[in-house]
């Protein structure tokens, strides 16, 4: 009942406004703002800071610098075999399998389709009955993005929407939520086929960023933004490719044939940047 009336509250709210104000706090470098942030954050999700660089919590200008804070050298050895699709976050596995034509599981009972979540009929028929995992950053996790396997950038589209929170509580009684809440699809051209990495955005993610184009939001737009490029911008497997502000979710999408996950993993299974999710296959 407590999660129903959570998620229930959330349609009332102004997402947008929410998520400016944690925006301006989040970069304000006031100690009086940023030191109480970053010690809650450290306190109620218990935030291992031993992996990052810097480890002291103060050493951070913002809020938003800790949060997007990068790892030690060495902290996420990536699996090196050039055939093994590797985890692009530190995450928890919502969801993962196969998808049933243009329909994807979003939890038990509840599915959205290719068409939705893109925005792009042609994306979206590439994709129908291909291979997808959802993973879900919680506010303790290292917030930025990898590229699974090496890959040239082919288009991103930019579509807008509401902020709900990702939490279990909003997959589950939210329906066709990652279609609702703003988002960042990016396709890449890799030596297995193509791939698409969407980015959700949530409830206090103040931006998502790439390495090629800065912040894409805010500011926060009303209408789908679609961009072409030419595959010359090209990045190895493990090599970033963005970070959030805040916790959100990551979605990968593969056509049909091209990967078979690792048989051992399940909804609900912790996994790191750079850890083997699945095996690769050429398609003709």
């Amino acid at each position: 009942m407590r999660e129903r009336l959570f998620v229930l509250l959330q349609w009332l709210l102004p997402h947008h406004l929410l998520s400016r104000w944690m925006y301006r706090l989040a970069r304000s470098e006031r100690d009086w703002i940023r030191r109480p942030m970053i010690h809650f954050v450290l306190r109620r999700y218990r935030v291992d800071l031993e992996e990052a660089a810097p480890p002291d919590p103060d050493a951070y200008t913002s809020f938003n610098a800790f949060f997007t804070r990068p790892l030690r050298p060495g902290a996420r050895p990536v699996d090196p075999d050039p055939a093994h699709l590797v985890s692009p976050v530190d995450g928890t596995l919502s969801a993962i399998g196969t998808l049933s034509g243009n329909r994807l599981l979003q939890a038990k009972g509840k599915t959205y389709t290719l068409e939705a979540l893109l925005g792009d009929r042609d994306w979206a028929a590439r994709f129908r009955d291909g291979a997808f995992a959802t993973l879900y950053l919680a506010p303790r996790d290292y917030h930025r993005i990898h590229m699974p396997c090496a890959g040239c950038l082919t288009g991103e589209r930019y579509l807008p929407g509401r902020l709900f929170s990702v939490d279990a509580a909003a997959v589950r009684y939210v329906p066709g939520l990652f279609t609702r809440n703003e988002r960042l699809a990016c396709r890449f051209q890799t030596l297995f086929g193509e791939l698409v990495l969407v980015a959700v955005g949530a409830l206090f993610v103040g931006s998502i960023e790439t390495v090629w184009g800065g912040e894409v939001t805010p500011p926060h737009r009303s209408r789908p933004e679609s961009r072409t490029h030419p595959g010359t911008l090209c990045l190895d497997k493990g090599e970033e490719m963005g970070r959030f502000n805040y916790g959100s979710t990551v979605i990968l999408l593969l056509p049909p044939g091209t990967l078979d996950w690792r048989e051992d993993l399940r909804p609900g299974a912790r996994v790191r940047m750079g850890e083997w999710l699945g095996t690769l296959h050429r398609t003709p």
